[in-house]
């Protein structure tokens, strides 16, 4: 196996990661249980890395953080697009679990 291959299996593992949570929450159509921030600021990073690959002319990395950027991009999407849905969801929980007595 080359380093290469290394880098790409590495690189496929680490980036399908992200697939599991787009995935849920495609389905669900709630994110309220994902910070903003975590997602940004990977994408942040990952940005950077992309960069760092692209000057090094490293595929692995260039590769790697390509898909991984879209994946979140995607999620960050999603939780601000499904905003207006988790503060719905979120009324209704409260709603529900609120005693008539509690409310006074």
């Amino acid at each position: 196996m080359t380093i290469t291959w290394l880098g790409l299996f590495a690189g496929a593992i680490t980036s399908f990661a992200a697939v599991p949570q787009v995935v849920r929450t495609y389905r669900t159509r709630h994110a309220r249980d994902i910070s903003i921030w975590q997602p940004i600021l990977l994408t942040a990073g990952m940005a950077l890395w992309l960069v760092y690959g692209i000057m090094l002319g490293d595929v692995p990395l260039i590769a790697a953080n390509v898909f991984s950027i879209l994946c979140y991009s995607l999620l960050i999407a999603m939780k601000i697009s499904f905003r207006e849905d988790d503060n719905a969801l979120e009324h209704d929980y409260i709603s529900e679990n609120i005693s008539p007595e509690e409310e006074i």
